[in-house]
């Protein structure tokens, strides 16, 4: 019955043995968890994986092959009431041409668009599918899932698809990026060490050959020296946005992410969610309850640490320019606060965007990151990553 996990979680790259999968088993024939989704998820770890850099595989392999089960609760299994077939197929999503899309009005800013939230909470009732003003799915009003309108508040939708959307009502979960990627891995490497900046400090632990000879010349008997190794002593902090329209990106970030983790022994990493706000974080399993206020981060680290942001920053504006737009909570100051304190605590700071270069002007939100950034943005690719390291190492 549970096969089909079993080969996901070797496909995903979890090193569950058939000994560990037939324990799991027996487990569920004990009755250790019957109708209980995290007892279930939880029982499958414990069961099959043997080390804490896997679960996040193992996160990836149980989302693929159970998605949706929690949505079914014990009573309805016990009663075996046939399931609404809304629970069964996606809706339909709303798939516009470019002239309907210019037909679809925008609701005239944020304020207005956060009141006329109000008032129809305030007025509706029922569900809606397929309209332009009630919250519901598949139409063109501002509020709901599966559509389509220029300000949008999304609700009850898994994924975005416009990067659009000015507010999204639902708490999503994103995962650590793997830093033990390597595939792919290696030019990015060779375009890091251009920030490379040697210097021999720590214990004296390398023999120096050239001191030795010099010594041992000098004094007439072996007379060994040595030395600090020589270390890169560039410190880089590494700000990585991750979630909603990064998803298509997870790729390219974590061959970044284990390129640099490899290059640099100095280097620290945070996550963000499309804008820099008053917290970051270390583990996106945890970060709705434990993140870092950015003024800790600001104060902890001098201005000789080198800054790279890396992000698509597509967003809406009202995420950089407005008190409260953030996408996911209130945010007493705005993102364009936080990115200027951040460029003028460490001036050799440069943002990394994943979208094709030729793509930005098209965008609000990345002309205005960019324009925070004094045009210091550079494109994901090997010549982008190049050009980027030698703005910093000036």
């Amino acid at each position: 019955m549970f096969l089909r996990f079993f080969e996901c979680l070797r496909r995903t790259g979890v090193p569950v043995s058939l000994r560990e999968y037939l324990a799991f088993l027996e487990g569920l024939s004990a009755g250790l968890v019957t109708h209980d989704v995290t007892g279930f998820y939880h029982l499958g770890r414990l069961s099959m994986v043997k080390d804490e850099r896997h679960l996040d595989r193992y996160d990836r392999a149980f989302a693929e092959c159970f998605q949706g089960l929690e949505e079914i609760t014990a009573e309805q299994v016990l009663q075996a009431v046939d399931l609404p077939p809304e629970w069964l197929e996606k809706l339909a999503e709303k798939h516009l041409t470019a002239e309907e899309r210019a037909a679809v009005q925008a609701a005239g800013g944020f304020d207005a668009l956060m009141q006329m939230l109000r008032d129809r909470l305030a007025e509706q009732q029922g569900r809606h599918q397929g309209g332009s003003k009630w919250i519901g799915t598949a139409g063109t009003s501002p509020f709901g899932a599966q559509g389509y309108n220029p300000e949008s508040v999304r609700i009850g939708q898994e994924t975005s698809r416009h990067q659009r959307a000015v507010k999204v009502w639902d708490r999503r979960e994103f995962r650590n990026l793997d830093d033990t990627v390597e595939l792919g891995t290696r030019n990015i490497k060779v375009a890091l060490r251009r920030l490379r900046r040697w210097a021999r400090d720590g214990a004296v632990e390398e023999l120096d050959l050239d001191g030795t000879i010099r010594a041992t010349a000098e004094h007439g008997w072996l007379d060994v020296q040595v030395r600090p190794e020589r270390r890169n002593a560039v410190k880089v902090l590494l700000f990585l946005d991750v979630g909603g329209s990064m998803d298509p990106h997870v790729k390219v970030m974590e061959e970044l992410f284990s390129a640099a983790r490899s290059e640099f022994r100095h280097l620290k990493s945070f996550y963000f969610h499309n804008c820099l706000y008053e917290g970051v974080w270390t583990d996106n399993r945890r970060r709705w309850d434990r993140q870092t206020p950015t003024w800790d981060v600001l104060r902890s680290y001098g201005s000789d640490w080198r800054c790279i942001f890396v992000g698509d920053a597509s967003m809406s504006p009202y995420e950089i320019l407005q008190q409260g737009g953030a996408n996911e909570h209130w945010n007493a100051e705005t993102g364009k606060i936080w990115l200027e304190r951040a460029r003028a605590q460490w001036p050799h700071s440069l943002w990394i965007n994943p979208i094709p270069e030729r793509f930005w002007d098209q965008s609000h939100s990345i002309r205005l990151i960019r324009g925070i950034f004094q045009n210091r943005m550079v494109p994901m690719t090997l010549e982008g990553i190049a050009r980027g390291t030698r703005e910093l190492a000036r």
